[in-house]
């Protein structure tokens, strides 16, 4: 066998080494061209809608998916989600790109940590292959899998006869059938639902939206069931029945043919059904005041039936399994020695080995997949890509430091490195200094927000970064010092005896009338105290990390409700009516329902959006356009930025101060530069939670909790983000951020620090004081990192 001397020309295969993008124009991008190199690490930085993610998702990411999905036969692209070219000229050099983005995972119900991870699943055949006694295959174990039973006859065709058979099905699962798998029932405060001394034709029903002027009325007063004219107390045990459980039933009312339903069935259908945080508010406190959901007493929330949890292995059931912290079950399965079950042993134990790797070994499986974090969930999705022997591929990452406490970001670094010497690229969209620091070349994009941004300022080293003038070049050294001097509280709130997930009889006083922060590593308890021991209600304003709902027709101005006072105004100045200035009513172009572009559906192909000829991409009928308001049309309002409209608003002939004082919210957040009509579908992470942060300080509260507010900010944003806070506490409000950021600690006029570790190891409170005497303890992981953050 010969050797290669070392002297051969280079392999043509050998010089494709670049990413190459060429005119990318997606959102806010102008004409960007770039060069990545593969096999490396690439991080991504600038301020927050610079433009980062519609150059690493939008655009190099989606176009290698679409480009896999093309691969498929065009039966099976049917049934995938069509995804259209991104607007770029050039994209070559692509390979199979994995997103690992911080969308949260589904809040359904019935989705656990164990499901979206497939240890479940393996659990599942574990128990169904050793459990004692047997009781049936692996669905009998699953929570989402009822027990069927079924017989009938069917007819067997054997040559010239037709004979009937009597067959009997039986399917076993694991569902506990009274709380159908869920875990959790919900109870009804019937005080909440209806008024005992009043009768229903007076209004007895205090669900929103039951009048009984309209067709409700005419149900109730004409459905027989009941008196309408008696009061509810009275009624007999039948008739409150009928009025509270009744099954959906075919009646007749005036001679129209309706189905009446009980209102216990009808509550869950039209409310449960939803998700909270997309409920209107007053249906919001309505839902919270009526239900409350307590652990199922049959299951006692384990979701399982009684035959599954009485199925053992060395004394451990499933439901025993799915509680524990995963770094007990990891010890667990570690000792079963099974040689017949030997490749799922191997395979489960690498998976939870995974979990403990990448900082999550402190979750249980059976957690509810919709409670994490949108750190947790992202590093969720990694867990199956650790052990892969995949090479050659693209993991694109999403500020994968969300939620993570500095000691925590220095093991998330050796796991991206891990998966760059294992011969991958990896595209990172980042903000902290610390994962910069590891990257092999950087791309910095702004220089602004917006249509401010969308430009390179800079490719290179993290030297040539410090050395550049761009904005995250002067901000990346950027260290916040510690307070001269802090404020006095006004007051305390006294918590004691908290137990809530992992925390351990807590008593802690909060502070009042100061910026308080809650540190410690991710997982230690920090928004089991916050979230669960201050009581939600009148005073208290809590923005937490769940993700704003919006279609494309939705944008700052409708979802801050900006529109409204806006729409009444110019509906006044011109004598018509306010629904003609809404692109989703009146006001819609006809041509294009309001949408601004027409959709051509091209079956499996990327369907194709154009700009509506007929309103020219302004969503409006041309005959709206006339009426003007300031001078402006309400096209030409949306289309002005929030620092624009601010101004207009302000003063003048166009003065609405109901709209005025909402603008200047949005500026506060630092979203000066977004405009109007954008859609909500367009903006990045960063800008979404502030957008909630805008309308949250609208309500009227004394205590605000935030749930770490700098989740996608620029390192000069955060600055910006310190003066809100601090304007808030000087107004005399009350704030407590759970956060990990230490310039926001630095910033803090009391610490309290949850730890030491996390899961079991955590939920004790290791310290509290001054930010100044945390750093001179030095005494716990958040202490050490901020004294080397301010340099003590």
């Amino acid at each position: 066998m010969t050797k290669a001397t070392g002297n051969e020309p280079a392999h043509a295969a050998d010089s494709h080494d670049l990413i190459r993008v060429q005119g990318a124009r997606e959102n806010n991008l102008k004409d960007v061209s770039v060069e990545l190199p593969k096999r490396r690490l690439t991080v991504f930085t600038g301020v927050s809608g610079s433009g980062k993610s519609s150059l690493v998702f939008s655009t190099i990411a989606a176009e290698s998916q679409r480009l896999i999905n093309e691969t498929y036969s065009t039966f099976v692209q049917g049934f995938m989600p069509t995804l259209a070219r991104p607007e770029v000229d050039v994209l070559e050099g692509l390979t199979t790109a994995i997103i690992v983005d911080q969308q949260r995972m589904g809040s359904d119900p019935r989705s656990t940590v164990g499901t979206a991870t497939d240890a479940n699943a393996m659990l599942r055949i574990l128990f169904s292959r050793l459990g004692k006694p047997y009781i049936g295959p692996p669905s009998a174990f699953s929570f989402n899998t009822p027990t069927v039973k079924a017989s009938g006859a069917i007819k067997v065709e054997k040559g010239a006869d037709a004979k009937a058979e009597k067959v009997t099905f039986t399917r076993t699962g694991g569902m506990c059938p009274n709380c159908e798998g869920r875990g959790k029932v919900s109870d009804f405060d019937l005080t909440a639902i209806y008024d005992a001394s009043k009768s229903i034709s007076e209004g007895a029903i205090t669900i929103p939206g039951y009048s009984m002027d309209g067709w409700y009325g005419r149900i109730f007063t004409g459905c027989g069931f009941f008196d309408a004219d008696k009061p509810v107390g009275q009624f007999t045990k039948q008739e409150l029945d009928d009025l509270l459980y009744k099954e959906p039933t075919k009646i007749k009312v005036d001679g129209i043919n309706v189905t009446y339903e009980g209102l216990i069935p009808k509550i869950q259908k039209s409310f449960l059904a939803k998700d909270v945080e997309a409920m209107q508010p007053h249906i919001r406190a309505f839902v919270e005041r009526a239900t409350t959901f307590t652990d199922c007493p049959e299951c006692e929330g384990t979701r399982l039936s009684e035959a599954a949890r009485s199925v053992k292995i060395n004394g451990i059931s499933i439901a025993d399994a799915c509680r524990m912290q995963i770094t007990d079950l990891a010890a667990w399965v570690r000792e079963l020695d099974e040689p017949t079950v030997a490749p799922l042993l191997v395979k489960l134990g690498h998976t939870l080995d995974s979990f403990v790797e990448i900082g999550l070994g402190y979750l249980s499986l059976e957690r509810p997949a919709g409670t994490l974090s949108g750190g947790e969930a992202q590093r969720t999705k990694m867990i199956r890509h650790l052990g892969s022997a995949l090479t050659d591929t693209t993991y694109v990452f999403d500020e994968p430091t969300s939620g993570l406490h500095p000691h925590d970001i220095q093991r998330a670094n050796q796991l991206l490195l891990r998966l760059r010497d294992k011969g991958n690229t990896v595209l990172v969209v980042e903000h902290k200094p610390e994962m910069i620091q590891i990257a092999d070349h950087i791309v910095d994009l702004g220089p602004g927000a917006g249509t401010g941004g969308g430009t390179v300022c800079f490719e290179g080293s993290v030297e040539g970064l410090r050395a550049s003038d761009t904005v995250t070049g002067r901000h990346l050294d950027d260290r916040a010092a510690l307070k001269e001097s802090v404020r006095k509280p006004s007051g305390a709130l006294e918590i004691r005896g908290e137990n809530a997930n992992n925390l351990k009889d807590v008593d802690v006083d909060v502070p009042l009338g100061v910026l308080v922060v809650v540190t410690g590593v991710a997982g230690s308890g920090k928004s089991s105290l916050v979230h669960g021991s201050i009581p939600k209600g009148a005073g208290v304003v809590s923005v937490d990390q769940s993700p704003i709902r919006g279609s494309r027709r939705s944008n700052p101005a409708t979802y801050t409700g900006l529109l409204e006072p806006i729409r009444k105004a110019f509906a006044k100045a011109n004598g018509v009516k306010p629904a003609l200035f809404s692109a989703n009513s009146a006001g819609a172009c006809p041509a294009c329902n309001g949408a601004g572009v027409i959709f051509m559906d091209l079956a499996m192909m990327a369907g194709v959006a154009t700009p509506c000829e007929e309103c020219e991409g302004k969503r409006f009928d041309s005959s709206v356009l006339e009426y003007r308001f300031g001078g402006r049309d309400i096209s030409e309002v949306l289309a002005m930025s929030v620092a624009e409209a601010e101004e207009f608003f302000g003063a003048g002939e166009a003065r609405i101060p109901a709209a005025h004082a909402i603008l200047k919210r949005l500026a506060d957040v630092g979203l000066g530069y977004v405009s109007l009509g954008q859609p909500l579908t367009t903006l990045s992470g960063g800008e979404r939670q502030r957008l909630k942060l805008a309308v949250h300080m609208a309500e009227k509260g004394g205590v605000y909790v935030l749930d770490e507010p700098t989740t996608g900010l620029h390192l000069a944003d955060v600055e910006q983000l310190l003066g809100l806070l601090d304007r808030l506490v000087e107004s005399g409000k009350s704030v407590i951020v759970v956060e990990h950021h230490q310039a926001v600690m630095a910033h803090a006029d009391w610490i309290i620090d949850i730890g030491p570790g996390a899961g079991h190891d955590g939920g004790s409170v290791v310290f509290e004081g001054t930010p100044a005497e945390l750093v001179a303890a030095r005494s716990t992981l958040t202490g050490e990192h901020l004294a080397d953050y301010v340099g003590r």
